[in-house]
């Protein structure tokens, strides 16, 4: 039992999700501006081995344990986070303007499952006010770009959404994930099926290869889709020869959560679960595509990473970078030092 776990987690789990969040982020950015604060970080908590380094996507990764999109939304704390030890973090999701999100409270701590449930809703400033901060980038950190589109955009405007956000983002990010997989937007859910997220990701695909220097281009899916859905991703991903996929979002599935039911009437809906309960689904997700994609479409495999072995079982199933959010959280940030030392033995 590590300190965070016994002191600093008890403390900030007293206080609202949301508003914590806050509040720690501007915690770590005032002590990031003392002399020797970010040094003292990355001795504590980086590892650099070259056991660890990933070519992945032509892009060449430190080591392969990343940051979720969704806690960094803004582009707020990269600089700070690049310090805790991470191969690369996720931005976003991004939508082309700023939006306030769903109605508050919209984040939920599931202590007894080691889970959160959050409708956020792509709350965001904007891509613009994120490429303003990505223009003041400190490190090599590698960053993707989450991207996504307005609560209040009709449907058939989508696909311009999702272009405006990645013209706007393209030279600021190493590589762009598109979010089709989100629960808590209005008719994104409408865009997992084929047809439409074929016309979606051909379309960013023929910007993207336009480019003098195409970008890795990914696909965000949830975990909660049947073979014959994740056969038609499958499908998607080889016929738009796409750089890879993130594999999976948050769930809209609760069966067998320890959480009492009342609590959850309370939380209700709608919300994505994320943390332990999504450990065993994201990886067979994860097996089912490898098994079909092999290492021609690398695959970030996120979900449930609570420990060293997460992340193996993950590994082994096929992804070749993984991410962490909940787990983060939960175990804090021994946990990146904790799998990458697991990696190299």
């Amino acid at each position: 039992m590590g300190i965070y776990t016994t002191i600093i987690k008890p403390f900030l789990f007293s206080q609202d999700p949301e508003k914590v969040h806050h509040k720690v982020f501007n915690m770590v950015k005032t002590l990031s501006k003392i002399p020797g604060f970010s040094a003292i970080n990355r001795s504590v908590f980086k590892l650099n081995n070259k056991q660890l380094e990933r070519e992945v996507f032509g892009l060449k990764f430190p080591n392969p344990v990343g940051l979720a999109a969704g806690f960094d939304k803004d582009a707020i704390l990269f600089n700070e986070l690049a310090d805790f030890g991470f191969g690369f973090i996720e931005i976003g999701t991004l939508t082309p303007k700023g939006q306030p999100g769903n109605a508050k409270p919209r984040l939920f701590r599931l202590p007894e499952d080691n889970a959160l449930i959050n409708r956020m809703g792509f709350n965001n400033q904007g891509v613009e006010a994120a490429v303003e901060r990505l223009k003041n980038k400190k490190s090599d950190i590698i960053i993707g770009g989450n991207i996504g589109k307005n609560t209040t955009t009709e449907s058939s405007k989508t696909d311009e959404d999702y272009i405006q956000v990645f013209e706007v983002l393209f030279d600021y990010v190493d590589y762009f994930v598109v979010n089709v997989s989100c629960p808590n937007v209005g008719n994104l859910t409408r865009l997992q099926e084929k047809e439409p997220l074929m016309q979606l990701m051909q379309k960013i695909s023929l910007i993207n290869k336009k480019k003098s220097s195409p970008k890795p281009l990914l696909l965000k899916i949830a975990p909660d889709l049947s073979e014959q859905e994740l056969d038609d991703v499958i499908d998607i991903i080889k016929t738009l020869k796409l750089d890879g996929v993130v594999a999976a979002n948050t769930s809209v599935n609760r069966d067998g959560l320890k959480t009492k039911e009342e609590t959850l009437n309370e939380i209700g809906w709608p919300g994505g679960l994320s943390g332990k309960p999504l450990t065993e689904r994201s990886t067979k997700v994860i097996q089912y595509l490898y098994k079909q994609l092999g290492d021609d479409y690398p695959i970030i495999g996120v979900g449930g990473i609570h420990s060293e072995k997460d992340a193996l079982e993950k590994i082994n199933a096929g992804a070749r970078l993984i991410q962490v959010y909940t787990g983060f959280i939960y175990e804090g940030p021994g946990l990146i030092k904790r799998i990458n030392k697991a990696i190299i033995q």
